[in-house]
């Protein structure tokens, strides 16, 4: 039996981590990112589809693919937070677990970054823990799969 699949998917301007504001995000990069949670993938057996793109309905897209082909979704929807009700709707249908990650806390910065349409759709939300918070959020999905699968 092969590994349940997590879709690891990441909103706009995340390919520019390591370079943008980086006393916000810090100085790791994406790929970084993706070796954060490939070690993660393993330790917890999961298989990870790791993504990122800066277009909001290439985003809907590989989440409605999702409802076929994976058992739970990590999102950093990055801009799209607090501005996608699109993809808050499409996170919806696909009925999965969804855990949504910020690398930065968005409660202790601008007003608007503090409302997420996407955390109306997630199960749980990391925020503020830098990368190490994808890792915990992979964590917390294997575990709701693991929950699922002994139902």
């Amino acid at each position: 039996m092969s590994p349940p699949l997590i879709a690891v998917l990441n909103g706009p301007n995340l390919n520019m981590l390591g370079l943008r504001e980086p006393a916000i995000y810090g100085r790791a990069t994406l790929d970084d990112v993706e070796q954060v949670c490939a070690q993660a993938a393993e330790r917890l057996d999961v298989a990870i589809d790791f993504r990122q793109t800066n277009g909001e309905g290439e985003l809907i897209s590989w989440v409605q693919e999702c409802r076929a082909r994976a058992r739970g979704i990590l999102i950093n929807p990055g801009g799209y937070s607090h501005t996608s009700i699109a993809l808050m709707d499409a996170l919806s249908a696909v009925a999965l677990p969804v855990v949504e990650v910020h690398i930065s806390n968005i409660h202790r910065r601008e007003e608007f970054r503090r409302h997420s349409y996407v955390s109306h759709a997630a199960v749980g939300v990391i925020c503020g823990l830098g990368v190490r918070g994808y890792a915990l959020g992979l964590t917390a999905l294997a575990d709701i799969i693991m929950d699922e699968d002994e139902r």
